[in-house]
């Protein structure tokens, strides 16, 4: 090998080391609330719902926490709402859903390289019917999920925002 493939490896194995640096780091703040919508089934039609769901909640959940300047406050705004989310996508597919706030159980994820340890999270859980299909899940507060107006995000992930703010300042 010459010298000049040589420095080009060692980029490479630089590059590499820093991404995985910074994919090690990227971690869910202790003080959050997280949000799960859970599919009836993995139908196209149920997941295709459980995302329709998921817009819609973004966009009110958004109007009620984005001026929540803490955990406590945010608690009270999600605790004093939860009778008036009516998400009337369900209601207009006579689907049956529960929502349930507190302490719920949220399994291992690896996702794009990032873990994520099962446990039980605070947390905002919707659940569709029987409740047997994939989830959906991010941070609902700080609100690193909910993004104003964007109705064209498919795949918004909590790890999308850190890696932004990561590259962003460090």
């Amino acid at each position: 090998m010459n010298k000049k493939t040589i420095i080009l490896i060692i980029i490479a194995l630089i590059v590499v080391c820093l991404v995985s640096i910074k994919n090690a780091n990227v971690v869910i703040p202790k003080e959050a609330i997280r949000i799960r919508i859970i599919a009836n089934s993995n139908t196209e039609a149920d997941k295709d719902l459980k995302m329709s769901v998921r817009d819609e909640v973004a966009k009110k959940l958004y109007v009620l926490l984005k001026d929540a300047k803490n955990l406590q406050e945010a608690r009270k705004i999600i605790n004093s709402n939860l009778d008036n989310l009516n998400i009337s996508v369900l209601n207009d597919n006579n689907q049956s859903y529960k929502i349930n706030y507190g302490k719920n159980y949220f399994p291992k994820k690896v996702y794009k390289g990032i873990i994520y340890e099962e446990g039980n999270y605070e947390s905002l859980v919707i659940t569709l019917g029987k409740g047997q299909g994939d989830n959906f899940w991010c941070v609902l507060f700080p609100p690193l999920c909910l993004l104003e107006g964007n109705e064209n995000t498919k795949d918004v992930e909590y790890q999308f925002f850190i890696k932004e703010l990561l590259n962003k300042y460090f």
